[in-house]
């Protein structure tokens, strides 16, 4: 790679220059922004929690097989308040708006924090393929309907006991009464409801539209969980239009599996940094 300052004015022309802007984002772009899943954050907010089932993380124990639902919705009521219904914009994603604003602009993200929206992006260009923490589903999809869960979130918060909520408080399918889950790609019962096909068809159309074009796509710690969602097919785009480049911000796989050439900006510094050099 060359030195991070010429990297650094080769993006703001790429992006100064760009039609179109295609945004794809992963989960090292909230973790850089702050949504931390170990360490200070999730021993403060999690203590009961690990002294009881002995958590060493928040990511691991997202996958932990609570016996009750009463306890399996007094943890997800607290990770979901803390990493999805943050009042105030994260600094980080309000500079990446600020750097954008002004261009049109899609978002294709793996991230399930609603975080752009938050932000301030416009919605209709957020694209969020793997779900929403603030919408629940039938665990058994037998409908194709997501529910806000923002009020019984709130509910379950204020009323959580000893790692558990009331009975009475738990939330059941009103379709079939099975149990519900947070609407995460997680199994074979993910629920892909009508605006998720909206905001697919969508991106299929940004991506008609911007055949031909200057298009500048900043790729965002996008790892390999799921590389044939944003990692591939955006290295696919650029090999394929010699007007398009990619801007890769990435601390530990910044670079291609495709020779690029000069049309791959790769970044392994700091995420922070790297945007508030892009601004500047």
């Amino acid at each position: 790679m060359f030195n991070y300052e010429s990297r650094i004015e080769n993006a703001k022309n790429v992006i100064k220059e760009a039609d179109y802007i295609l945004i794809g984002a992963g989960a090292g772009l909230s973790t850089a922004a702050g949504l931390e899943y170990c360490g200070d954050k999730f021993k403060n907010n999690f203590g009961d929690f690990i002294y009881k089932y002995g958590f060493t993380d928040l990511y691991t124990a997202t996958f932990y097989d609570f016996p009750t639902q009463e306890e399996k919705w007094a943890f997800w009521a607290r990770l979901i308040n803390l990493n999805r219904y943050n009042k105030e914009p994260l600094k980080l994603y309000s500079e990446i708006l600020n750097l954008v604003k002004n261009k049109e602009y899609f978002i294709l993200t793996t991230n399930v924090d609603a975080q752009f929206e938050i932000a301030g992006f416009n919605k209709e260009n957020i694209f969020a393929t793997q779900g929403d923490y603030g919408m629940l589903q039938c665990s058994k999809a037998c409908h194709n309907k997501l529910y806000s869960n923002k009020e019984l979130v709130e509910k379950w918060l204020k009323d959580t006991n000893d790692c558990k909520v009331p009975s009475d408080e738990v939330m059941y399918c009103p379709v079939c009464n099975e149990e519900m889950d947070v609407n995460l790609r997680k199994d074979a019962y993910f629920v892909e409801d009508d605006y998720w096909y909206k905001q697919n068809d969508k991106y299929s159309v940004f991506l008609n539209k911007i055949k031909g074009k200057k298009v500048a796509l900043i790729e965002i710690g996008v790892g390999f969980n799921t590389p044939g969602i944003i990692r591939f097919p955006f290295e696919q785009l650029v090999k394929e239009n010699k007007d398009y480049s990619l801007i890769r911000i990435n601390k530990e796989h910044p670079e291609s599996w495709n020779d690029l050439g000069n049309n791959l900006i790769a970044f392994n510094e700091d995420t922070n940094k790297i945007i508030e050099d892009l601004r500047n």
